[in-house]
């Protein structure tokens, strides 16, 4: 894949429960429904590897020159979020790559996404008091977690993971996607969840081997493409309409010890509104799953919940005060942003 070359990244591993959708909300052009009947559900944990296309503004700063201190990054316009996609004519690869470009001096000309505009700005880097050439603009090219495969269609190869996009965590906006790629994982730990205080899932990832690739990163969740899902170990459940979704006890598939996924009992609490991206209100009443994780936590993300029989959706956040609870995305959301 493209990002291969590309530094290695970290992985916060507290999860993407809680980085409800990555860094500008950038919605893939194919986003027609992804037609489907019937969809596997998975419940298994991933790795998630995303790598911005260009760089992310996340900060503006100072730079100190040893004689003034300047803001040439602020002075040319920049806004944080905003996605540095080339600088003098030349695509930006990293964040490396990037700051290699400032290196001979003189005025940069970056062009720049802004929402959905496409700016030129001039910037006129600056030469720090240790002789590097700096724009005073702190800035990200990846980000890295654990999250929850949804669903597999194995007639297309299309998975769907999280329910929620990955956003950036110092601007709440969504990653605009260049590529990424999931690996398996398995919980090697968990946090439980207290009142006040989310837990969450760490994950052991197998950094040789990716699953399949990413295509799409928007609020309602992230999707990809694997030849075969290896994670896959039930059959395809038919797909829940709206009207079909009620309130009651559910199920939900999770993976929160080793490489197991396990059912677990909960309730559907109330149907919200089903245009958003939490339409259903949930609550844990299995006394296993409490007990090992306190309710939900973060890398639970994406959770398949099933009702009657059927795929009615996935559970994205936790209630911070109420770990027993949380939201849910219907599938049907979910589908209409997978389209190819």
């Amino acid at each position: 894949m493209a990002g291969q070359n590309r530094r290695a990244v970290a992985f916060f591993l507290s999860g993407l429960l809680c980085l409800s959708s990555l860094l500008y909300t950038q919605r893939p052009a194919q986003a027609a429904a992804l037609p489907a009947e019937q969809l596997v559900p998975v419940g298994h944990t991933i790795g998630i590897k995303l790598f911005a296309e260009g760089v992310v503004v996340i900060g503006l700063a100072e730079v100190d020159t040893g004689s003034a201190v300047l803001t040439p990054g602020a002075d040319c316009g920049l806004q944080v979020g905003d996605v540095i996609e080339e600088a003098n004519g030349k695509g930006v690869e990293s964040s490396e790559h990037f700051a290699a470009l400032l290196q001979c001096g003189g005025v940069v000309e970056l062009a720049v996404t802004r929402g959905e505009q496409e700016l030129t700005l001039s910037a006129e880097p600056v030469q720090g008091a240790d002789g590097t050439w700096r724009l005073g603009a702190w800035i990200r090219d990846s980000m890295a977690g654990i999250g929850t495969v949804t669903f597999y269609d194995p007639s297309t190869g299309t998975f769907g993971a999280l329910g929620h996009g990955i956003t950036d965590l110092d601007t709440g906006l969504l990653m605009p996607l260049g590529d990424g790629a999931v690996m398996n994982s398995s919980v090697k730990a968990v946090k439980r969840g207290a009142v006040g205080e989310p837990g969450e899932l760490k994950g052991n990832f197998d950094l040789q081997h990716d699953l399949g690739e990413l295509y799409a990163n928007t609020e309602r969740g992230v999707f990809g493409t694997m030849d075969k899902c290896e994670l896959v170990s039930g059959e395809a459940l038919p797909v829940a309409s709206v009207d079909e979704v009620h309130t009651g006890s559910a199920t939900i598939l999770s993976n929160v010890s080793g490489d197991g996924v396990e059912e677990y009992a909960v309730e559907i609490v109330r149907v919200l509104d089903t245009s958003n991206v939490q339409n259903l209100l949930i609550q844990v009443t299995d006394s296993r799953l409490i007990e090992q994780t306190g309710g939900i936590v973060q890398g639970m993300s994406g959770s398949p919940i099933i009702q009657d029989g059927k795929f009615v959706g996935a559970v994205t956040h936790v209630m911070v005060n109420e770990p027993t609870k949380g939201y849910g995305i219907l599938i049907e959301n979910m589908l209409a942003e997978a389209g190819r």
